[in-house]
């Protein structure tokens, strides 16, 4: 199988060009990126435990669902294509922030990412695809914060930067309603 190709872009999201996934990772490329955050009724964080094949951050606890956008592919089309994928859910999904972020991986790689943040809430539970995670839970903010003090090794580099703009912002929300 072909390696898939990732969206090289500049600091405002301008495509640069296509260049294969792991040559992007390796070189510290800015990509563009989705990451889906799903909340059930309660207000709980769903998470998923990746996969332990995972080509980086394997067995680790991160947002329901993060990938790179094919080219030419709409990066909302995109977070619901793999939130399907990944977690067997069928969920809409509003868009809600993008942030960039740069952060050392395990293996050699980085991840350097324009990421599309996007929303969405649901009560169904997930079925999981195995070679994308391996696991799953739902989380208050409050444990999820705590959980995330005790064993910060337990998550992946990019939720933790993630997780403090999402938590603002998920407040934020929340009082307005």
């Amino acid at each position: 199988m072909k390696e898939p190709l990732v969206v090289h872009v500049n600091s405002c999201d301008e495509v640069l060009g296509f260049y294969p996934k792991m040559l992007v990772h390796e070189k510290a490329m800015l990509h563009r990126a989705v990451s889906v955050l799903i909340f059930n009724s309660k207000g709980e964080w769903l998470l998923q435990k990746r996969a332990k094949t995972k080509y980086h951050s394997g067995s680790l606890w991160t947002n329901s669902c993060c990938s790179h956008p094919y080219p030419n592919e709409d990066v909302k089309v995109a977070a619901e294509r793999r939130l399907t994928e990944e977690m067997g859910m069928s969920v809409e999904l509003e868009k809600s922030f993008d942030f960039i972020y740069k952060q050392e991986l395990d293996k050699g790689l980085t991840e350097h990412e324009f990421d599309h943040v996007f929303i969405g809430y649901s009560d169904v539970l997930p079925v999981l695809n195995y070679e994308e995670a391996e696991d799953w839970t739902y989380l208050t903010s409050e444990e999820l914060t705590l959980s995330m003090k005790i064993e910060p090794e337990s998550f992946t580099a990019w939720f933790k930067i993630l997780f403090p703009i999402a938590n603002k912002k998920v407040k934020i929300l929340k009082e307005a309603i």
